[in-house]
């Protein structure tokens, strides 16, 4: 067989693994494998095999995902997700959808300080369901609103998918950072808008919540909570656009930072400690995995010629540039769908990043690789959302086990459709996600 036979093939064992419950590391780990031997044989496979996990493991980059993970787990442990709802819920809760809105904007702010979609997904089904229940929401339409809300997680930087971009296109962290702040806050706009027409058309699914009374003391812990967290979060993603220190180095500040102020608050134990690192263990293994698997996938997938080949067939096709970008994120969009987020980038990027690099975009090579890294981003959120498989929406539905799965994906619709309309203003007008980076830099 040829080598895009093998390659085709390979593709669609490795899908077919995963669709049978294999884990996405393992699938394609051993389909790279076997697709390297098919290829070039044992011998070269096993002096590949050699080096390959160690100079992966050990390039100094990649210590940023852990060290950002570490600090979203100190921030979930130490209350802080809490703090920040019942902050936002003070300011807009009293009008209809206010305590929705509250949960975006305390999305968005926990996003800068922590940098995975699923956990803010997960901290805040637990932080803020309870409430939206208790005050009379439409829990479909609740849990929607965070299954909506914890893509912020991934949209406002601090990403651990953009760095995980960023590390196998070979491209700047910081620009890539600097370059998903509009878009991130873009969207945390427009999901306000949706939750607003959404009550205003059916005022029962959001109702105004009452004033609480509080207390002096919880009045103040929460405003502390707030100011440390707007702190940490200014010290962290400034200091990395500023040039102050580099994103590992913004990701170990903010860490320990956030560290300090859950002891300061008294609101994050041992235990809470012991948590946080068993979770940032579990995540960063699993992601560190996935990033061996890929790498051996695409060491087969170069043998076999597909990306090459793949890139000179489009280049050859006479389609409009914008047109192919589009296909591509098309394509993207229905991928996500079903499949894993950081594995569709990971499977994708060696055959589509060296097209998009071949098309001639009326822009220089690395805006180009920049902007396409935001509409990755971008649809990479939408997938975590879509049917039929949506990882936000089984990671909410898994807590709020009351509510059905078919509820929540009826209620998301109105929030695709504003990625949607957002995914296509960036698109037309690449100045949204490039204006900030050409501004610092």
């Amino acid at each position: 067989m040829s080598g895009l036979v093998v390659a085709a093939v390979g593709f669609g064992v490795m899908l077919g693994l995963i669709a049978l419950r294999m884990p996405v590391a393992l699938a394609m780990l051993s389909v790279g494998s076997g697709g390297y031997i098919y290829l070039t044989g044992w011998l070269p496979f096993l002096n590949y095999m050699k080096s390959t996990p160690y100079y992966l493991f050990s390039n100094y980059t990649l210590s940023v995902i852990p060290l950002f993970i570490l600090m979203g787990a100190f921030a979930e442990r130490s209350g802080l997700s809490t703090d920040l709802f019942r902050a936002a819920s003070q300011a807009v809760g009293r009008r209809p959808g206010g305590l929705g809105m509250a949960l975006i904007g305390a999305c968005a702010a926990f996003g800068a300080i922590c940098g995975s979609s699923v956990a803010t997904t997960a901290t805040f089904s637990r932080a803020a369901l309870p409430e939206l229940k208790r005050y009379g929401y439409d829990m479909g339409f609740a849990t929607a609103t965070v299954a909506a809300g914890g893509t912020l997680g991934i949209l406002i930087p601090p990403s651990v998918i953009l760095v995980v971009y960023a590390i196998t296109t070979e491209q700047n962290i910081v620009k890539l950072f600097q370059a998903a702040l509009i878009p991130g806050l873009m969207a945390a706009a427009l999901y306000c808008v949706v939750i607003a027409l959404m009550v205003r058309r059916d005022p029962k699914l959001g109702p105004p919540a009452p004033i609480e009374v509080r207390s002096a003391e919880e009045k103040r812990s929460t405003a502390v909570a707030v100011w440390m967290a707007l702190l940490i979060a200014v010290i962290v993603v400034g200091g990395i656009y500023g040039g102050v220190f580099t994103p590992t180095e913004g990701a170990a500040v903010g860490a320990v930072a956030m560290l300090l102020a859950g002891l300061a608050r008294r609101t994050l134990g041992w235990q809470g400690i012991k948590a946080a690192l068993l979770q940032t263990a579990e995540t960063s293994a699993m992601i560190f995995a996935i990033l061996l698997g890929a790498e051996v996938f695409d060491a087969f997938l170069a043998f076999s010629q597909l990306p090459a080949t793949a890139a000179e067939l489009i280049a050859q096709s006479g389609l409009p540039p914008h047109a192919i970008v589009i296909a591509l994120l098309a394509f993207y969009i229905l991928l996500g769908a079903v499949m894993d987020e950081l594995a569709m980038i990971l499977l994708t990027l060696p055959v589509f990043f060296p097209v998009v690099s071949a098309l001639d975009l009326g822009m220089p090579a690395e805006d180009v690789a920049i902007w396409f890294g935001i509409l990755v981003l971008m649809v990479v959120g939408i997938g975590l959302t879509a049917p039929p498989i949506g990882l936000n929406v089984f990671v909410v539905s898994t807590i709020a086990r009351d509510v059905p799965i078919t509820s929540t994906y009826r209620r998301v619709l109105p929030f695709l459709a504003a990625d949607a309309m957002r995914l296509a203003l960036v698109v037309i007008f690449p100045g949204l996600a490039l204006w900030l980076v050409r501004l610092l830099n």
